[in-house]
């Protein structure tokens, strides 16, 4: 049983955590930049980083699952899968369709997330850090979407 969960603790993230998450905005803030300046060729590689990133949020809960496999596995498995199949979808989309879709999904994990921290399975440290890269990145993807041109 994870500690966060009986109260016993309340894991600090590792001090690379917010650095890093922070430095993992860069792309979705240059992509949604460049797309407002004009240069509509980055649609697309933003939103392969922003189904790249989608993917990797449901990766957290395979980790965890794998961790504590005796603590809600199967429901963190299938958790798990649900993001990498939306931002599979979504790349299927036209790029100014695909980027509040991809938006819509990250903060749709996110919500998904602060409903299993209040059952325990997440600490409430992860959870702070993740809806601000969350909001951020959906609004750069929402921005995106905005000046992304639209095809023929």
């Amino acid at each position: 049983m994870a500690l966060w969960h009986v109260g016993l603790m309340r894991p600090a993230l590792p001090p690379l955590a917010w650095p890093l998450g922070l430095l993992g905005l860069i792309p979705f803030l240059a992509g949604a930049g460049a797309l407002a300046i004009g240069m509509g060729w980055a649609g697309f590689p933003l939103a392969a980083y922003g189904a790249t990133i989608l993917s990797f949020l449901g990766a957290v809960h395979w980790g965890l699952a794998l961790a504590e496999p005796e603590r809600a596995a199967r429901e963190r498995l299938g958790f798990g899968v649900v993001p990498s199949l939306w931002a599979w979808l979504a790349l299927l989309l036209p790029v100014p369709l695909a980027l509040p879709v991809l938006a819509a999904g990250i903060l749709a994990t996110a919500g998904a997330e602060t409903l299993a921290a209040q059952r325990g399975l997440l600490p409430g440290a992860y959870l702070r850090l993740r809806w601000v890269l969350s909001v951020v990145a959906a609004a750069a993807l929402f921005a995106g979407a905005m000046f992304a041109p639209h095809p023929a």
